[in-house]
This record gives structure tokens, sequence and C-alpha cells, in this order.
């Protein structure tokens, strides 16, 4: 008997862990996930890390800090040794993976600071340096799908590096990552790089849409918007979905595809249920499609082996009813420029809180290792 997870992957979906710890790395918590839970790739941000290395019942950082504390590391290089190691660890552990795969899975993301995301030559430095402090070939760097973020995705693809495009909120800035992803390869292809060698997946958030669609919902108080309730964030990856086959389908991508490239993949991010009425498996049921990727916070992932999901393909075909929800939703008085263009600017505002805070944390910590280390002496 097949697990659900294991149903889920057979029917083309990608299993990634939305988190990552060096708790999770050392206890073999990870690699029990691999194992049981068909789980084939990870997916981290800033908040992530402020969680684990700000998790005060958590000592596994505390020798890593005493070490940079000794060296004099100031908070920054200390997040960037710290989150660096762990994502070596991680690519370590799932390179079984990333082998058996070809490369398609087996991938851990880490993200450039959301402090650069409306800075381009930033963005592209950052990257380089994560991609070559991590030097693992299963590694992608996480770029925001911002205007400045555009072009410093092409060319970090065109360098040969794998990218993870997050914080796609709207079809039309889906549609400049996939234009920006083909252009780096273009560009990579025309420099003799290797095209079968770069990966990219293209990470569309959806809880985060329902909540503010559903806020305006509720704030217009008709029936007619009650009854839309719940349906944004699913209709819009959908058509997302439907938008990665009509574009990987054209004579630039095929002819891409011809010279080695892959596919950028649509990976379905923010999938823990907000709201406490729908069932923790939502945004993994109405959303299993053939070369997608799924990242799920461990709650939704247990959830999604607990109860299982719809058996087969529930995007595909499924295009009409999605471009209907949006004509409702317009014709209810959702302006749904104006919730992705808000939705990005919070996604944005909220990493660099998260980054905030993990600079006072990791300086705090410092701070207390230099003291223990003063008294010792």
């Amino acid at each position: 008997m097949s697990t659900p997870t294991e149903d889920l992957a057979a029917a083309g979906v990608s299993i990634w862990l939305d988190d990552l710890s060096r708790s999770r790395i050392t206890t073999g918590n990870l690699a029990e996930l691999i194992r049981t839970r068909t789980v084939s790739g990870v997916t981290t941000n800033p908040t992530i890390f402020q969680g684990a290395i700000g998790n005060t019942s958590d000592d596994s950082y505390a020798a890593g800090l005493a070490e940079l504390a000794a060296a004099g590391a100031d908070a920054d290089a200390a997040i960037f040794a710290l989150t660096t190691e762990d994502v070596q660890a991680a690519c370590d552990i799932f390179r079984p993976v990333y082998d058996a795969t070809g490369g398609v899975d087996g991938r851990v993301s880490i993200e450039v600071s959301p402090t650069l995301a409306h800075d381009t030559a930033g963005t592209v430095a950052e990257a380089k340096k994560l991609w070559a402090k991590v030097d693992r070939p299963n590694t992608l760097i996480k770029i925001p799908a911002t205007k400045a973020g555009l072009p410093a995705i092409t060319e970090v693809l065109a360098a040969g590096i794998s990218v993870n495009v997050t914080l796609i909120f709207s079809l039309e800035r889906y549609a400049a990552v996939i234009d920006a992803y083909l252009t780096g390869l273009e560009q990579a292809k025309a420099a003799g790089l290797d095209l079968s060698g770069i990966h990219s997946v293209a990470s569309f958030f959806v809880s985060r849409v329902d909540t503010e669609v559903d806020n305006r919902l509720a704030a217009i108080g008709t029936e007619e918007a009650a009854a839309l309730k719940g349906l944004a964030g699913i209709a819009n990856a959908r058509l997302a979905y439907e938008l990665f086959e009509q574009t990987f389908a054209t004579k630039r991508a095929q002819d891409l595809v011809a010279a080695g490239a892959n596919l950028q993949r649509p990976l379905w991010a923010s999938t823990g249920v907000k709201n406490p009425s729908l069932p923790d498996t939502l945004y993994v049921t109405e959303l299993v499609a053939p070369g997608t990727v799924n990242t799920m916070p461990e709650k939704t992932l247990q959830a999604t082996f607990d109860h299982g999901v719809i058996a087969g393909d529930t995007i595909t075909g499924t295009y009409a009813a999605a471009h209907q929800v949006f004509a409702d939703l317009a014709a209810a008085g959702i302006d749904f420029d104006d919730v992705t263009q808000v939705l990005e600017d919070e996604g944005v505002d909220k990493f660099i809180a998260s980054w905030h805070d993990l600079q006072n944390t990791v300086t705090t910590a410092l701070a207390s290792q230099n003291t223990q280390a003063a008294s010792v002496r």
C-alpha cells in the first residue's frame, strides 16, 4: 500500500518542506521526512531562519555562535555563516534525491537578503556570493519577483546559477518571471553554458491571496461577495498553471528545451491554510498537476499524509471556471491589481522585519557568548 504522500508524488507533485533548522538536520528529522513523508526538497526564508535561530529551546546553534563570537563576527556575518551551513548540510542530505531525479528534486533554497528586494545589482552580487559559499549543485537561490528582481533573475540564471523566484502573486508578474527565465537561458546558451544544469521554480503564493481578497469581500458585505470567499487563491494558481502550459509550449521555450533546458516548474507557496474553517489540505488537494512543486509547512504535510488528497490532476480543465471567479470578483468590486501589489509590498516588508528581528537575535546571542567567554577567562 502506498502512502498519501507517495500518491501525491506519483501524480507529478514534488513535495517540499517549507522549513529548516539545525535541529531538523542533527536529529535526523529531515532524513526521516524524506524517508516517510516523500519530502524531496526544502524552502527557507528569513522568517524561517528567525524562528530557528531565535528558538530559545533549541541549543543546536550555540556552538556555532560561540565560534563566531570568538572570531569577532558581526550579526550579518554570523547569519550568513549559520544559514549557509544549514543549507549545505540539508543539500548533502538531499543529494541522493537530487541524483535519483536528475537534478529536478533534492533542492534546498536560500534567499538573498530581503533588504535587497529593490536593488538589482545588490541582489545579483549576493546571489553569486551565496551560490559560491554553499557550493552545492542542488542549491536554489531565492530572488523575489519585484520589478528590480526581474533583471537580477535573468543575470543570475545567465551565469549558470539555479533560481527559486519567490513572492509571485499576479499573472502579469508571473508572465514577466517566465520571460526573465527564458531570457536568462538564452544568454546562458549564447555564453556556451550547459542549459541542462540550470534549474528554476516560480513560487506562486496562494493562501495570502485568499486572506487579502476575503477581507475585502467581507468589507463589501453583500451575499454575492460572501459567496466568493475562499475562491481567489486557488483560481489564481490554476490560471498560473494555464499560463505555464501556454508559455512553455511556444516556439521560444521549446527551442530552449530542445537545446537541453529544463522547464521552470510552478511552485505553490504559502500553502498553510489561514482560515480555520477550511481543511488543512485545501491548497494541496485543489492544486494537483504534473510538473508542479508544493512546499508545505509541517502541519500541512502531516495533514496530507493523514488524510490524503484527491487522486489525479485537479488543475487542468478548470481554467474556464477560474476565469469566471475573477470575472465575478471584478463585478463584486475587487481590484485584483491592487490586491497583488499590496501583497507584494507586504511580503517584502514582512521578510525585512523578520530579517531585522534575526539580526537583533544574533547580535544578542553573540554578545551573550562574549560575556560567557569573558567570565571563563
